[in-house]
């Protein structure tokens, strides 16, 4: 298994950011709840931690769990992972602060909608009964939407082209996704 020494996908740089505290704290979390893959090696990590180390000043450090190599996914080809150009933005929606989906929109005078992230979830659904949404982050997804807000862009793996994995671990990597999908609000 790669550390994130010799694998550069592990290591986000912060130093654009205009509200780094907000961004931290924000991606902080999704620890553990939203897989990460690193197109260089191929792997999908679904557990892991996140990092700050002072050394590097303003970076942040995905760590894969060493004592759970069965949590990460290997083989995983670049051309199964596509950006999905949703992201979730934090927000108030009916006077709370929650989680937000931001779903673009093809055509017509709405570049976008923004619904609670839950609500989203079950609105691509619906819209693709038998392909299953399966949101990953990789490097260059923690954005700013705008000077204060962090967003996350999503990425998601379609299984269908991981033609090299066997029925049983394309469940896996549906299962997993999806259980930590359920978790957040």
């Amino acid at each position: 298994m790669s550390s994130a020494s010799d694998n550069k996908d592990l290591v986000w740089d912060l130093d654009t950011f205009n509200q780094r505290k907000k961004a931290v704290d924000f991606v902080l979390g999704f620890e553990n709840k939203l897989c990460v893959y690193s197109s260089s090696v191929e792997q999908l990590y679904t557990n892991y931690n996140i990092f700050f180390p002072k050394e590097e000043d303003r970076k942040l450090v995905i760590l894969p769990n060493p004592y759970s190599p069965h949590d990460t996914f290997n083989g995983i080809p670049s051309s199964s992972v596509v950006p999905t150009g949703m992201e979730i933005i934090p927000g108030l929606h009916e006077g709370k602060l929650r989680l937000l989906l931001r779903i673009p929109f093809k055509s017509g005078q709405v570049k976008y909608r923004t619904v609670p992230l839950q609500h989203g979830l079950q609105i691509i659904k619906q819209q693709r009964p038998n392909l299953p949404f399966l949101p990953i982050l990789m490097k260059g997804d923690l954005r700013e939407l705008d000077s204060h807000t962090p967003c996350l862009h999503l990425h998601a793996i379609i299984l269908d082209r991981l033609g090299d994995h066997s029925t049983l671990e394309r469940g896996g990597i549906q299962k997993v996704i999806a259980e930590r999908l359920a978790v957040l609000s």
